[in-house]
């Protein structure tokens, strides 16, 4: 089978997408490959907001994805908006190939609290295991430990677990199974 591949894009802490990538392979059972590092994403700034409007990352991401990649995620330092919502903690090709995730939220310090390396990572894994849910089809779900559970609000993600519910991990299980075969044709 083959890579997920992992985009750092802007200022990161290459330790935190490392033990993140990890953490994700772990959970899905699927190699992960970290790309080399590239620039902000300047081009998708939106002075008007002082953020960055994430579907612009995502096109970004989707147009120069390798095409050997299972999928790209992407992850990125920068506040992410969509113009309907104030903020989002990532974006997703539903049944697609690509994501991005944002830390910008996800970080205590945004909250003027202080820097939990443990609580970003945990919290990072969950939204880049939540944009890859998405990535193989799946919606929200109902069940607030699933890892696919909406998060509207830093809280919802730290209510959720990084596991799939059991309907979500036998959507993935077949969905991977299925990629495997075709890759093997």
């Amino acid at each position: 089978m083959g890579y997920i591949y992992v985009q750092p894009i802007g200022d990161l802490d290459k330790s935190i997408v490392e033990v993140t990538a990890e953490m994700v392979e772990k959970i899905l059972n699927i190699r992960l490959k970290i790309l080399p590092h590239i620039e902000g994403p300047t081009y998708a700034f939106d002075p008007m907001r002082m953020q960055y409007h994430s579907t612009k990352i995502l096109k970004y991401i989707v147009t120069n994805h390798n095409s050997s990649a299972l999928r790209t995620v992407g992850i990125t330092d920068v506040d992410l908006f969509i113009p309907i919502l104030t903020y989002v903690f990532g974006e997703a090709q539903l049944d697609g190939r690509a994501a991005i995730v944002s830390t910008a939220r996800l970080r205590q310090e945004f909250y003027g609290l202080k820097y939990d390396r443990n609580l970003l990572i945990e919290r990072l894994t969950k939204e880049t295991l939540h944009e890859l849910g998405h990535t193989f089809g799946f919606t929200h779900c109902e069940l607030e430990h699933c890892v696919m559970h909406l998060s509207n609000k830093v809280a919802d993600v730290d209510q959720k677990t990084d596991k799939f519910c059991a309907n979500h991990q036998y959507q993935l299980n077949k969905k991977l199974s299925e990629l495997e075969m075709q890759n093997e044709s």
